[in-house]
């Protein structure tokens, strides 16, 4: 087997561990570290939660002495700066490993080729890039956001054959099935904050929060923000999203009560401000799940990076609500997308697709 194809064994082995704090670690990027020494593996770790000691730091107490002359390889580049935690790159220098392999760059300023250069400063080898594609979607909320200063937003859809979401009267409990609901889930799990909008409160009494992940407990879960935007003040004050106030962020008319409540209010005018602010507060992963008009809006001023679409083979009929509510008069205003992956889940199918940029 050549050397390449061992970095990329020893680096699926640390994406591997990366994604067993998938659900913890925010605002922190999951990391996975493995430690190899001729041929064999001798540390390992992942980041479990902010504040806690990073992926390298566990793998190397676990390589212990055999850390030394050892090759390091890492999802994410070794931090460079000190935070909660000490400088990963200087941790590594420190413990004599002779190469680290890194799959992903890391774009925050306070890193972004510094722990490169530390490592290699310090005479170790450096090689970057080993599965970086794979590595990249771990964080792809946190890579865009350093990158961009804008979370990674995914628009998530559930529909009928022929693309309606709920009957005319607002019913729509439930087009999909169970598999598919406890599918969505883990992208709430994933994310920083689910935003959605009035109606869909008013017509649900929604609670927009991970409840079930199978056999992964959510007492571990770091639950994402709720954010509700409700221009008129509509929201009642008895909405089962309010239940857990500190979680629940408002975009709304300033209300006394709901300060009363605890309940953080956005002074945000449009979307794009909205996607900023989150971005200030370290949420860079963030799920829509709302009804037609905001759906569309989202996709109208191009702030989706990602359309998750989920299938369920019933036709609701012609006076049923249509998935989104632009209307276009020419094939050239269509929007596009490219399928990246298809899954049968339960009953239904879910899409996950991506905008594509240019024009017919």
């Amino acid at each position: 087997m050549s050397e390449l194809s061992q970095d990329q064994k020893w680096m699926q082995q640390a994406i591997a561990l990366a994604k067993q704090g998938q659900y913890s670690t925010k605002p922190n990027p999951n990391v996975g570290c493995v430690i190899v020494k001729d041929g064999q593996l001798v540390g390992e770790g992942f980041h479990p939660q902010a504040g806690q000691p990073h992926a390298e730091v566990f793998a190397l107490r676990d390589a212990g002495e055999q850390a030394k002359g050892a090759t390091a390889y890492v999802t994410l580049e070794p931090c460079a700066h000190f935070g909660r935690t000490p400088p990963c790159a200087k941790g590594l220098v420190a413990a004599g490993v002779a190469k680290v392999v890194v799959a992903c760059p890391d774009p925050n300023p306070l890193v972004a080729g510094k722990g490169v250069q530390i490592l290699k400063d310090a005479g170790i080898e450096v090689e970057v890039g080993v599965l970086q594609q794979q590595a990249h979607q771990l964080n792809l909320g946190f890579l865009k956001a350093m990158a961009t200063g804008q979370p990674y937003v995914r628009l998530k859809i559930a529909s009928s054959l022929d693309g309606r979401t709920a009957m005319a009267s607002g019913e729509s409990k439930w087009i999909t099935g169970v598999e598919a609901r406890l599918d969505v889930q883990h992208w709430r799990a994933i994310s920083g904050a689910v935003i959605t909008g009035i109606e869909t409160v008013l017509a649900d009494d929604c609670e927009l929060n991970v409840r079930d992940l199978g056999e992964i407990d959510v007492a571990h879960v770091v639950q994402p923000k709720r954010v509700v935007l409700d221009r008129q003040g509509r929201l009642p004050l008895n909405a089962k999203i309010l239940a857990k106030p500190d979680e629940v962020m408002v975009m709304t008319p300033y209300r006394q009560e709901l300060a009363d409540l605890g309940i953080e209010q956005l002074e945000v005018q449009s979307l794009q401000d909205l996607l900023k602010t989150l971005k200030d507060k370290q949420i860079y992963d963030v799920l829509v799940e709302a009804g037609s008009t905001l759906s569309t809006a989202f996709l109208h001023a191009n702030l989706v990076d990602e359309l998750i679409s989920y299938v369920a083979p019933t036709f609701l009929g012609q006076s049923a609500r249509a998935m989104f509510n632009a209307e276009f008069s020419r094939m050239a205003e269509q929007q596009r997308f490219k399928l990246i992956d298809v899954a049968q889940v339960g009953s239904d199918v879910r899409l996950r697709l991506i905008p594509m940029q240019e024009t017919l």
